[in-house]
């Protein structure tokens, strides 16, 4: 086994037939062992003393168009790979709630529409993750919020308006929309509006676009 340096990752799956990555960046976040972005491809350090078949792994999971068996083999192989072994992650530091006290009852049940739609949808694949209610969103319904570095999604904020006025079927439209954004970023997809997105949206049985007539639009925010 031997230790590669982040410029040598980069050219190393390259010439395991990865395409569209120009640079391989390192962090020690555990939550996303690995994403996409922007031709970038953050990747916990510990791979970095991965061998051979485990990066080709990350190239199998990362190909397009790879078969959905074939893809989830993959994924299993890199995450089997003990990381911590050779590099520390560091731990998560839980963010603040910012969300109003009377916000509680509205966030549990947004918690719990995530649970079941989680197993419905993603047959239970995706992370418990945080909510937040804001007053200040105008022009959207909801959103998510990446962490810079890893490409982690840190939490889920909704628009209070929309909470309160429309109908809860709605909320759990927009509730589906911000989750496919969170497999994106779970699964080391770019978290966009694109093919990829709207085709899951499609199979999740939600329209692709995050619109509403007169009214707020579904938004990430990088």
């Amino acid at each position: 086994m031997t230790d590669l340096d982040p410029a040598t990752l980069t050219a190393r799956f390259a010439s395991l037939g990865l395409q569209g990555i120009r640079e391989v960046r390192l962090h020690r976040n555990r939550v996303v062992m690995l994403s996409v972005r922007a031709g970038i491809l953050r990747l916990h350090a510990g791979y970095v003393h991965a061998p051979e078949p485990v990066l080709r792994a990350i190239v199998r999971f990362l190909a397009p168009y790879t078969r959905r068996a074939v893809r989830a083999a993959a994924r299993r192989e890199f995450l089997e790979f003990p990381v911590d072994r050779f590099t520390a992650s560091r731990p998560r530091r839980p963010r603040p709630r910012r969300s109003a006290p009377g916000d509680a009852p509205l966030i549990a049940r947004l918690t719990d529409a995530h649970a079941r739609l989680n197993l419905i949808h993603f047959e239970g694949q995706l992370g418990a993750i945080p909510f937040r209610i804001s007053g200040r969103m105008r022009r959207r319904l909801g959103e998510v919020s990446l962490h810079r570095e890893t490409g982690t999604i840190e939490e889920m904020a909704f628009n209070r308006h929309h909470l309160r006025r429309d109908p809860w079927s709605e909320v759990e439209q927009t509730l589906l929309h911000e989750m496919v954004h969170q497999w994106q970023a779970e699964n080391g997809l770019p978290v966009d509006h694109g093919v990829g997105f709207r085709r899951k949206a499609r199979e999740v049985g939600i329209v692709p676009r995050a619109r509403k007539p007169h009214r707020a639009e579904g938004a990430m925010r990088g």
